[in-house]
């Protein structure tokens, strides 16, 4: 059996699931955000790609940080929908209890057992999204999800989105070791 084109898909598969926090006019806003990913070490960057329409697009912009929220399996039902209402039409602010971080527009999600400040650290217009970069200032743990001072994924207990069957997962077991497994075939 063959590999079959199925044509301009685009879509990694898993994609970490998370919140995306902004802030805007005074207000704490969220988005559902399964686009991102680490993109540098030293300086830690993270990039998240939003929809130019979206109203997070527009508060990263005006402020200038953010912050990227992972949130557990039993926070999907919320999780979902900050992804369909748009905080133009909604006030998202009251949905989460926040906790202080670093910065002033990046929220930290108490709910949320993984929380990551990020100051914007350089942009690109693409034709549909923004490409964000925010260099990371903060990352807050609940202290329960640690092992030896390292968020432990099992106990984080985070979930990814799949596309384009838009499902959610959860992560599984650990399946072999990176940077390590494949010394066998050297």
């Amino acid at each position: 059996m063959g590999k079959k084109n199925i044509g301009v898909q685009g879509f990694t598969m898993p994609m970490p699931q998370a919140i995306l926090g902004s802030r805007m006019d005074g207000r704490n806003n969220y988005m559902a955000l399964a686009w991102v990913s680490r993109v540098n070490y030293n300086p830690s960057l993270m990039m998240i790609s939003v929809g130019k329409r979206h109203f997070s697009n527009a508060a990263i912009k005006a402020s200038g940080e953010f912050s990227v929220n992972i949130p557990s399996v039993d926070m999907i039902e919320v999780t979902d929908f900050v992804g369909m209402v748009s905080g133009g039409k909604l006030d998202k602010s009251e949905l989460f209890e926040v906790e202080k971080g670093e910065l002033e527009n990046a929220p930290v999600i108490s709910k949320c057992p993984v929380s990551i400040e990020c100051k914007l650290f350089d942009s690109m217009e693409l034709p549909n999204d923004t490409l964000f970069v925010g260099e990371v200032v903060a990352t807050w743990c609940d202290e329960d999800v640690l092992t030896d001072e390292v968020p432990d994924i099992k106990k984080v207990n985070p979930f990814t989105l799949t596309m384009p069957d838009n499902r959610y997962w959860d992560i599984g077991v650990c399946v072999g070791r990176a940077w390590h497994d494949g010394k066998k075939m050297k």
